[in-house]
C-alpha cells in the first residue's frame, strides 16, 4: 500500500471515528422529545395523551414505554439529564424509599399528578364460567400459607375451587397476574390479600407484629396456581384466551377494551363497572398517577406543556377523551385540589 493511499485511509478513519465519537456525545447531551416510563396499567392512557400532544402541539410525540411501576421509578429516580426518563406512570402512590432514592441521585421534586382511579379485576374469557368469589375465596386460593382446621399455618394445599367453597365451580385454580415490581401486583396483594388476611387468628398468633403481618398476608403462592405474566397487562389478557379454565389479575380500563372476549368475576357480589367503582361500593380500586421530574421541566421542550395536558379538563375531567380508554374520573374536589396544586408548575 503507498503511503498516499495509507494516508487517504487514515483520514477516513480519523473522521469517522471523530464523527461517531461526535454523534454520540450530541446524542448525551441534547434530547427533543420527552421520555416517559412506567406502569403498565396508566400505560395506555399517557400514550392516548402523548398522542394527541405530538398532534396538537408543536412538540415532538412523546415516547411511552411499559416498564412496570417500580422499575419505571427506579429509572425516574436514577438521575438527572438527557440519559433519564422526564416522566413515570404509577399504578400506586411513590414510596418513601424512592423518594429517598431520588434525592440521593440529586432529585429533590418530583411533581405528583393523580388522574383518577383503576379497578382490580379478576377476569375470564366470556365462555368460561362465572364466578363469584369473595376476598376470602381468593386469598384462600393463592396465598402461600393459610389456616388449616387447628388453625396453624400451612402450605396452600387447594386444587381447584370448589374445594375453597363448595359453592364455587370444580375448576382448576389458575391465575395470571403480574410481577412483584407492578403497582397492580403491590394494589392487589393490599387490598384482596391483606383484606382478608390480617385479621385472621392463626396470622395473628404466628405474626403478633402488625407489619410482619402484613408482609405474610401478602406471599403468593409459587407452586404454579399463580404464574406470573410480566408487566404487559395485554399480556395477560392473551393468555386467557389461550386458557379457558384461567383468571388473570389487571385494571380495568383493560377489560372494557377487551369486553367482548373477557368478562369479570364478582367480588363480594359486587361487579366491577364505571359506575360501581365512582360510588366506591367495587372495593378493589386505587388511584393512578403520573410523576413528572421537576429538574426536566426547563431542560426537555414540552415539559410544562405535557403536564398542562396531562391535568387539563379536556383530558381527564368528566368529559375527558381518557373516560372513553375507562380511566375513572376524580371527584370535582380532588380535581381542583390537584390543579390548584400543581399551577404554578
Amino acid at each position: 500500500m503507498s503511503k498516499l493511499l495509507k494516508f487517504k485511509v487514515f483520514v477516513i478513519i480519523f473522521f469517522a471515528i471523530e464523527y461517531n465519537s461526535y454523534a454520540f456525545s450530541f446524542k448525551q447531551e441534547s434530547r427533543s422529545h420527552i421520555q416517559i416510563v412506567g406502569s403498565s396499567t396508566v400505560y395506555p392512557f399517557t400514550s392516548v395523551i402523548a398522542e394527541s400532544f405530538g398532534r396538537d402541539s408543536q412538540y415532538r410525540t412523546p415516547i411511552v414505554e411499559a416498564t412496570g411501576t417500580g422499575g419505571g421509578l427506579k429509572l425516574l429516580c436514577s438521575g438527572v439529564g438527557f440519559n433519564y426518563p422526564d416522566i413515570s406512570n404509577a399504578s400506586r402512590s411513590i414510596k418513601k424509599s424512592e423518594i429517598k432514592n431520588c434525592q440521593e441521585n440529586g432529585i429533590r421534586n418530583i411533581i405528583e399528578a393523580k388522574i383518577g382511579y383503576d379497578g382490580i379485576v379478576l377476569a375470564n374469557i366470556i365462555s368460561g364460567v362465572h364466578l363469584n368469589l369473595s376476598t376470602k375465596d381468593i386469598f384462600l386460593a393463592l396465598a402461600s400459607k393459610i389456616p388449616n382446621d387447628k388453625n396453624q399455618l400451612i402450605d396452600n394445599p387447594y386444587n381447584r375451587w370448589k374445594e375453597i367453597n363448595p359453592k364455587l365451580p370444580d375448576v382448576e385454580i389458575a391465575v395470571y397476574g403480574p410481577p412483584p415490581t407492578s403497582g397492580t401486583r403491590d394494589a392487589f396483594v393490599e387490598l384482596v390479600m391483606e383484606k382478608a388476611c390480617i385479621k385472621l387468628s392463626a396470622f395473628r398468633k404466628k405474626y403478633p407484629n402488625k407489619k410482619a403481618r402484613k408482609k405474610a398476608c401478602h406471599l403468593i403462592r409459587s407452586d404454579g396456581k399463580f404464574i406470573e405474566a410480566g408487566e404487559n397487562d395485554n399480556l395477560i389478557v392473551k393468555k386467557l384466551k389461550s386458557n379457558p379454565k384461567a383468571l388473570g389479575i389487571f385494571g380495568f380500563s383493560f377489560l372494557s377494551e377487551n369486553k367482548d372476549s373477557i368478562k369479570a368475576a364478582t367480588i363480594d357480589n359486587i361487579t366491577p363497572s364505571f359506575d360501581s367503582i365512582v360510588k366506591g361500593s367495587y372495593k378493589i380500586s386505587r388511584p393512578l398517577y403520573i410523576y413528572f421530574k421537576g429538574e426536566h421541566l426547563d431542560l426537555i421542550p414540552g415539559m410544562r406543556e405535557f403536564a398542562k395536558e396531562v391535568i387539563s379538563k379536556n383530558t381527564i375531567g368528566f368529559d375527558g377523551y381518557l373516560l372513553q380508554k375507562g380511566l375513572i374520573p376524580l371527584s370535582n374536589l380532588e380535581s381542583k385540589k390537584m390543579r390548584d396544586r400543581m399551577a404554578n408548575l
